[in-house]
């Protein structure tokens, strides 16, 4: 089953997908390979740095789904390098914040009072954009 994909040791394709509410958010193999990259080289090392679980609220949206919640024409979770996140222990939000801050691979960080959104370009320079409370 596709919930069931692995995509790095602590995170499953299902995660950013939610499949039960947008049944036909399904991605391409390019997506799948971007959100691994997300993983691999920022999520992972962030879990890590903070020390406990890391939620992700939304992930890859298809443009049906993208429309549906809001999202902006050119947003980069149609193509799978991007996530809205959040850790399990609200005590490491701040942890979180710095951690992505100081990361190479961090494209752009927007943060909300308890969520962030993060993004990752596999194939381009990250710009390293952040603007912290963008979601008030």
């Amino acid at each position: 089953m596709i919930d069931d994909i692995r995509l790095s040791a602590h995170f499953m394709l299902g995660e950013f997908l939610n499949l039960k509410k947008y049944p036909d958010n399904k991605p391409s193999m390019q997506v799948v390979a971007n959100l691994t990259y997300g993983c691999l080289m920022l999520l992972e090392p962030a879990r890590e740095a903070i020390g406990c679980p890391i939620i992700i609220n939304s992930g890859f949206r298809n443009p049906r789904v993208n429309t549906l919640v809001g999202g902006v024409k050119n947003s980069q979770h149609l193509v799978g390098q991007a996530a809205d996140i959040r850790p399990s222990d609200p005590a490491r939000f701040q942890r979180l914040i710095a951690f992505l801050r100081s990361c190479e691979y961090t494209d752009q960080l927007l943060t909300g009072s308890a969520w962030l959104h993060i993004s990752w370009t596999p194939f381009a320079e990250p710009r390293h954009y952040v603007r912290i409370s963008y979601y008030k």
